[in-house]
């Protein structure tokens, strides 16, 4: 197959009259339109306005997409155990799987081809099958809850270890290698200090296994986590193993300069979620600080409760113009380097090498969208536009591994209008698992 339009290789090049040659799961020439066409005249050509690599989602919660709209306006921990978790413990298994199938479709939809999909405590499976199934590029993982949450999401600490490592054994490199696994402590005020450990001993365990936690969001949680441990969150994190360049950590929203210096020396990932920060008012995550420092930084949504829309166009505009406010900078953070933050970056904390820019020899993760609208007219510059402008609904293209999963708008391996119907179908009883929350907070 050949993808025709502006090229946008990576962060600093755009071939502007351009070709993508896909063959397999490969991009096997990248070039100039005419020299592509003479070099390969029998292939099938498609033309989207820009094509560009598919964009990383550096931290979500796909099996929160039904939770959309449920918590809106509530402070981080009470949005938590008040609304969240009692959604979790509700689910059943195949409504996990469309939860799931819903946040993946959204994905795919608005141009995200990869994700660091933070799951629930039970029912993972549920979610792996559903990603190979969609055809997604996802690391996931199973949630690790041993205190601090509800009777229905809190386990023994052997039995989250034991049923992660089985998710490993099971699907780790699953799907062609698409899929692949994250050990999964929700964050420190919900973790013991043996699950934690346990968590870096079971990654160490296994190749390719990354650790995915939160850390850092909002301040009562680092209160929590310093009263517990008498350290501050990344110290603590640091000293029972949860740092490293296997290890992506959500938001860190609140570190002092110490705790930097940690994530920088240990080459430890960290997501942005700029709009969920801001909805919680969890506080801006000093980005500019971390990219001073070398420290990888990928973006994220993280989930739909808590920012309402998975697209990533939306998070690398609030990305950048976050940073600016913070700093009164107009020059922080501009659109190239937002752009890389959301693929290259993406690629490298998820742990997939050749993912992330259009060259040769690398994955065909790719994205085509549509500039046939006002906000794009006119177009002086491109990556402008992606970071400022453009929206997920511009997407109509969609590729992973050399797989077609949306053409001209139109989902290619699943029915979208099946799991909305599916998805509006599931009557939540939070009123029920609301209750049991409360009773455990007293």
């Amino acid at each position: 197959m050949i993808l025709s339009g502006s090229i946008v290789v990576d962060s600093s090049t755009v071939i502007h009259d351009g070709s993508v040659v896909v063959r397999g799961s490969r991009i096997e020439a990248v070039g100039d339109r005419a020299e592509v066409r003479d070099q390969y005249p029998d292939h099938r050509e498609e033309e989207y306005d820009i094509i560009m690599p598919g964009l990383v989602g550096g931290h979500i919660h796909s099996i929160q997409s039904l939770g959309r709209g449920i918590a809106d306006d509530t402070e981080l921990l009470d949005w938590l155990f008040d609304y969240i978790l009692p959604m979790e413990e509700s689910l059943t298994g195949e409504e996990m799987e469309i939860a799931a199938k819903l946040g993946y479709l959204e994905l795919i939809e608005s141009g995200t081809t990869t994700a660091i999909d933070h799951l629930s405590v039970a029912h993972a499976d549920r979610a792996f099958e559903a990603a190979g199934e969609m055809g997604v590029r996802a690391v996931l993982g199973k949630v690790m809850m041993d205190q601090r949450s509800p009777d229905g999401l809190l386990e023994a600490t052997d039995r989250a270890l034991d049923e992660s490592e089985r998710l490993i054994e099971e699907y780790h490199g699953s799907f062609d290698d698409r899929i692949r696994y994250a050990v999964t402590p929700r964050f420190a005020v919900s973790c013991t200090e043996a699950c934690l450990r346990g968590a870096r001993e079971l990654a160490d365990a296994y190749d390719g296994v990354r650790i995915h936690t939160h850390a850092s969001e909002n301040r009562s949680e680092i209160e929590t986590v310093k009263s517990d441990t008498g350290m501050r969150n990344i110290h603590w994190l640091d000293e029972v193993g949860l740092t490293g360049e296997d290890v992506v950590l959500a938001h860190c929203v609140w570190t002092d300069e110490s705790e930097r210096e940690v994530l920088a020396e240990t080459g430890t990932h960290v997501t942005h979620c700029p709009s969920s920060n801001m909805k919680l008012a969890s506080g801006i995550a000093p980005v500019w600080d971390y990219l001073d420092r070398d420290i990888n930084v990928a973006l994220g949504n993280d989930g739909p409760p808590c920012n309402n829309t998975l697209d990533p166009f939306t998070e690398m505009r609030q990305a950048s113009l976050l940073q600016k406010v913070e700093r009164l900078d107009p020059t922080m953070t501009p659109a190239r380097t937002i752009f890389e933050m959301a693929t290259i970056n993406g690629a490298v904390a998820a742990g997939f090498d050749r993912l992330g820019a259009l060259r040769e020899g690398w994955r065909a993760d790719i994205v085509g969208i549509t500039t046939d609208c006002t906000r794009a007219t006119p177009l002086h510059d491109v990556f402008s536009h992606l970071v400022f402008s453009a929206h997920g609904d511009d997407v109509e293209f969609s590729m992973v591994d050399g797989n077609v999963l949306m053409q001209n708008g139109e989902l290619t391996t699943v029915d979208a209008e099946e799991i909305r119907t599916q998805a509006n179908a599931i009557d939540l009883d939070l009123e029920a698992a609301q209750q049991t929350a409360r009773q455990l907070e007293s």
